[in-house]
């Protein structure tokens, strides 16, 4: 799993139809505390996400099994909205 922050938003009008419905939104992806990776990735939101979150992402095959069908051609979905992150103290 993925910790992100949703920057934008993804329209996409030519599609597979499998993908008809779902709402892909644009995260950069946590680091750690104060770094982001600078390659924004796609995600399918399934919780209701917006722009400014921070978001617990899955990937892979496990990305699919949060939907009923199986077969989407997908690999990264939101699961969750992030309330808080405590991040280990350097020392």
């Amino acid at each position: 799993m993925l910790v992100g922050k949703v920057v934008g938003s993804l329209w996409a009008t030519r599609k597979d139809e499998k993908l008809n419905g779902l709402k892909f939104l644009l995260v950069e992806k946590q680091l750690n505390e104060t770094e982001v990776s600078p390659e924004l990735v796609v995600a399918v939101d399934h919780v209701g996400a917006g722009v400014g979150e921070q978001v617990l992402i899955t990937t892979g095959s496990s990305a699919r099994i949060s939907f009923e069908n199986r077969t989407l051609p997908v690999d990264m979905v939101i699961v969750g909205i992030i309330d808080s992150v405590e991040y280990p103290k350097e020392e």
